[in-house]
């Protein structure tokens, strides 16, 4: 599901004008997106990660690893968090997705400046970790916007290479619809 949803998003922005990397692998990390256009105001530099989950069972973030440490708990455990041990978890979260050196050394190679930090995410179990996360400084963003932007907006381009999955997407909505006749 995650790359199917990182397939929707990509097809977005390059609808919008950006060029993109998808799927960055960097040794043991990741990143999603890396989208790059120029503007009036010069040149656009984003940092996406995807989070797609349909039936969210747990946490974005993992537990905290000084609570691992103490706890015993395991880094993805769905038992419920209070407020500390989730401003941890999301400043965690933010150093591993965004803020890894390695991750901060390849943007600069392909782009010095500031970059965005965005999460677009489907369905979440804790609202809280999204508020924590905007507070953060992440854009948050709903994947059902990006999908009905494609599928009612007029962008630059007409498509890229997802608009077949984006072509699938609508005619998946048909099917709910009732049929003439």
């Amino acid at each position: 599901m995650a790359l199917l949803a990182e397939e929707l998003v990509e097809e977005w922005l390059n609808r919008q004008g950006y060029f993109t990397i998808r799927g960055i692998k960097l040794g043991v990390n990741e990143m999603d997106l890396l989208a790059l256009r120029t503007s009036a105001q010069g040149l656009e530099r984003r940092h996406i990660e995807v989070q797609a989950s349909v039936n969210p069972v747990a946490y974005i973030t993992q537990v905290p690893k000084d609570v691992q440490l103490r706890s015993g708990r395991a880094p993805g455990s769905a038992k419920v968090r209070d407020d500390v041990e989730l401003r941890a978890a999301v400043h965690e979260w933010i150093q591993k997705k965004f803020d890894h050196p390695r991750k901060a050394a390849l943007r600069l190679r392909l782009a010095a400046g500031p970059w965005s930090r965005e999460l677009i995410v489907h369905k979440v179990k804790h609202l809280r970790e999204l508020e924590l996360l905007t507070e953060a400084g992440v854009q948050v963003r709903q994947l059902s916007q990006v999908v009905s932007e494609l599928k009612h907006q007029r962008f630059e381009l007409e498509g890229a290479s997802g608009t077949h999955l984006v072509d699938l997407v609508a005619m998946a909505d048909s099917f709910s619809e009732p049929k003439n006749g």
